[in-house]
């Protein structure tokens, strides 16, 4: 199990108070008590190491030591895109996207999308994000962004350079795959990943991508769960863009 434990706030050296859920599991699940050595994170970039000097059920008192920035960060974007899956299918594609170093995930509206993730679902996700941080050591948290339409999200203009629309192939036709897209591009530019709803993108959705410039890639000849999908693509572009 993990010794890391996460504080939204900023962290400095000195005496450092932790609460709520984080001092509970430190405390009472973990068992850490006076003179134990624990490792706090923000998201900032930085390992803090500290010493528990006390603790009861809702909070400890630790003493933190200097920061030390860890980078355990792919050296380029890696974003992916999503209709959410039902129910604990979404949570486990968070917390897999999270260990493969994922930037962003941005869950996605589209014309046969079942799931439509409200406020409270996306604070879900977000601790998601939290728990996999700190069983895999990252330090900057994946960002989980508001839900868009994918006819909106298609053009935001602030995403990577390659731009991949994962579909089954089409009949007929002779899809590109994986193996086709220039690393180096990812390397420099970063890489972004769609994958639709059960059911796919549809034949409008897939053309107003391509148009704006978005890559149809498949996967195989085998129809992938969603999470599958985004999980195999997001694991290859961590491997090849290294």
């Amino acid at each position: 199990m993990s010794d890391r434990f996460y504080t939204p706030t900023p962290i400095a050296p000195g005496e450092f108070l932790l609460d709520g859920p984080q001092a509970h599991h430190l405390a009472t699940v973990r068992r850490f008590s006076t003179g134990d050595h624990v490792t706090l994170f923000n998201g900032d970039g930085n390992d803090y190491p500290a010493e528990v000097v006390s603790t009861d059920r809702k909070r400890a008192v630790l003493t933190v030591f200097p920061g030390q920035p860890t980078s355990r960060e792919l050296p380029f974007r890696l974003e992916l895109a999503a209709a959410m899956p039902k129910g604990d299918r979404g949570d486990f594609l968070i917390e897999k996207l999270t260990e493969l170093g994922v930037t962003r995930f941005t869950p996605l509206q589209t014309a046969r999308s079942i799931v439509q993730p409200k406020e409270a679902r996306l604070d879900k996700l977000h601790q998601a994000v939290i728990e996999a941080s700190k069983q895999c050591g990252r330090n900057v948290l994946m960002r989980v962004a508001p839900p868009i339409a994918w006819t909106r999200f298609q053009d935001t203009a602030d995403l990577p350079t390659v731009r991949v629309i994962l579909h089954p192939p089409l009949p007929g036709t002779q899809p590109q795959n994986l193996t086709g897209l220039s690393t180096e591009a990812i390397r420099t530019g970063g890489i972004a990943f769609a994958v639709g709803p059960e059911g796919g993108f549809n034949g409008e959705e897939l053309a107003e991508g391509e148009a704006a410039g978005w890559i149809r890639v498949s996967l195989g000849p085998r129809i992938l769960r969603v999470e599958t999908a985004a999980i195999a693509s997001a694991s290859w572009a961590a491997m090849v863009g290294k």
